[in-house]
């Protein structure tokens, strides 16, 4: 079984108008929700093999909260540069690219694109993954190659303002 989480970061900043889209900070909200999301996946049971993150501000500092919350070490969670800005192909690929050692990963990262992954995947539209959302998508594939539209679906979601 390949179990894919889609994690968009959690709230961001808008305090300071002056700084690059890529560097704004979790704001206020951002910091309470991230580790209290992250409570509910590690209470569901989940333990992810891999995290991989966009290279953002937001969304590595979420991504930090989640391996906090797992007991991984910061140095294991892999960046990725291409999902900030990423379109939904960029993603698949991505996705298609995981190592097959692996069985369980959270891939945090950004809308639109989130929820325009997500919706390939679910069988009933998904107006938008708010921040800090989370879409667990499973499949029984034996390799993430072949993990794709056909074979994989929407299996559960955790949003804030429903799990909180």
């Amino acid at each position: 079984m390949r179990t894919l989480f889609l994690i968009r970061h959690a709230k961001s900043s808008w305090e300071h108008p002056g700084i690059r889209d890529f560097d704004r900070p979790l704001n206020e909200r951002g910091l309470y929700e991230a580790p209290l999301m992250a409570q509910i996946l590690v209470k569901e049971g989940i333990r992810p093999d891999l995290l991989v993150s966009s290279t953002a501000k937001r969304a590595w500092s979420t991504a930090l909260v989640f391996a906090g919350a797992f007991g991984i070490k910061d140095d294991q969670v892999q960046r990725e540069l291409d999902i900030y800005e990423a379109e939904p192909m960029d993603i698949l690929r991505l996705i298609s690219q995981l190592p097959d050692s692996t069985q369980t990963v959270f891939l945090f990262g950004h809308n639109m694109t989130m929820t325009d992954v997500a919706n390939r995947f679910s069988a009933q539209e998904i107006a938008n993954v708010p921040t800090c959302g989370i879409v667990c998508i499973e499949s029984a594939v034996d390799s993430w190659t072949a993990f794709d539209e056909s074979n994989a679906s929407v299996k559960k979601v955790f949003f804030p303002k429903n799990s909180l």
